[in-house]
């Protein structure tokens, strides 16, 4: 297994920590971690749910608008921070790993590491109130 870079395992280790939902892709897209205030939105526990390649996500985890309708795929604000390298934001509804669907509100930042290397992205996420 590649090392990871120090500021992806520090990411990890900091979104372990905090209550908010937090999702952590690498550079290529992959699913890399969720944390535990994240597994009841997203309907599995992250060490079961494991990490999840790029190519799976949108067949695992089908998203779309609020009514229903589709979102391309370049519109996600994960797609959008990795891919543009600027924030992003957008309410979203989800189909969860437990079968359930749920509209959560997603905000999404790309991870720049020392040097400008791109690598990856993160997104805080929730159910709105």
């Amino acid at each position: 297994m590649e090392q990871q870079p120090i500021e992806m395992i520090l990411l990890k280790h900091w979104a372990s920590y905090v209550a908010t939902p937090i999702w952590i892709t690498d550079s290529a897209g992959n699913l890399t971690f969720y944390n535990e205030p994240a597994e009841p939105i997203l309907g599995r526990r992250f060490d079961e749910a494991g990490e999840i390649a790029a190519d799976r996500l949108a067949e695992v985890f089908v998203t779309s608008d609020p009514d229903g309708s589709p979102i391309p795929s370049e519109e996600l604000p994960l797609v959008v921070a990795l891919t543009q390298q600027i924030p992003s934001h957008r309410k979203i509804r989800i189909s969860a790993l437990d079968g359930s669907f749920r509209l959560i509100e997603v905000t999404a930042i790309p991870i720049v590491g020392q040097g400008g290397r791109h690598l990856g992205a993160m997104a805080a996420f929730w159910e709105p109130g």
